[in-house]
This record gives structure tokens, C-alpha cells and sequence, in this order.
């Protein structure tokens, strides 16, 4: 019955479309190790990989595929940041290589959950959602 109630879970998961946060010692099907370059958050969606840096005066998002940086010239990324019944936006616009970055002042802590929409120039956006560990 457990085993039912595992694919249940993970067919609804797949069905929403909905980013399976990777865990920094996670391993992606074929076999790539996905850690934290960047002393963010990891997420993987269709096989790119988002790495979250959320810091009180910056956020940024890594993008890669398989290891290899992706260039985000022309790419946008909006984020929602949710700290308790709290909601800000903000923009991030390419920050040169593999970098979308905005600087100014967030509210981030531990346990902020942050809903990120990337853009990629000539490529439909996706969605993932991160939060913030210490």
C-alpha cells in the first residue's frame, strides 16, 4: 500500500508540473550529482539546473545544463517571496554568464519560500519554487 501511495504522490507531482526540489547530495536519473555550486538552493526543471543565492542585499539565479552554463543574456526571472503572510516581488535581469541577479534590500530569512518564473530568451518560461535554508 505504501508503495501505491508513493506513485500516487509522484504521478501528481508530474501531472502539475510542479519542480521536485533536489537535494544537495540528490542524483539526477542519469547518473549527474547536483550540488550547490554557489552556496544557494538547487532545483531542476526539464533538466536545467537553478540554483538559488538569496542574501539580504542580492538575490541571484545560477542556470546550467548538465554542468554547463547556460548564457541568460535576454533572460528575465520574476520572484515572489513569501515570508509568512508577507508577499514582495522582484526582478531579476541578466547579471553577465550564467547570472540573473537584482540588488537592493529583501526580506530574506530562513524558511522564506520563494516562487521563482525563469525566462529564457526564445524559450517558454518555467516555474520552480525554492526555500531558504540556514
Amino acid at each position: 500500500m505504501k508503495i501505491f501511495r508513493f506513485y500516487a504522490v509522484l504521478a501528481s507531482f508530474a501531472m502539475a508540473g510542479t519542480a521536485i526540489p533536489v537535494a544537495a547530495n540528490g542524483k539526477h536519473a542519469s547518473g549527474d550529482h547536483h550540488h550547490p555550486k554557489y552556496g544557494g538552493v538547487v532545483q531542476e526543471v526539464k533538466e536545467v539546473q537553478y540554483e538559488l543565492v538569496a542574501k539580504p542585499d542580492a538575490i541571484a539565479i545560477y542556470v546550467e545544463d548538465h554542468g554547463k552554463k547556460v548564457d541568460v543574456n535576454g533572460a528575465t526571472a520574476k520572484l515572489t517571496l513569501l515570508n509568512g503572510k508577507e508577499k514582495s516581488e522582484v526582478l531579476l535581469t541578466s547579471g553577465g554568464g550564467n547570472k540573473l541577479e537584482a540588488k537592493g534590500t529583501f526580506k530574506v530569512a530562513t524558511g522564506t519560500r520563494i516562487v521563482a518564473v525563469v525566462t529564457l530568451a526564445g524559450k517558454p518560461a518555467v516555474s520552480m519554487r525554492f526555500s531558504v535554508r540556514p
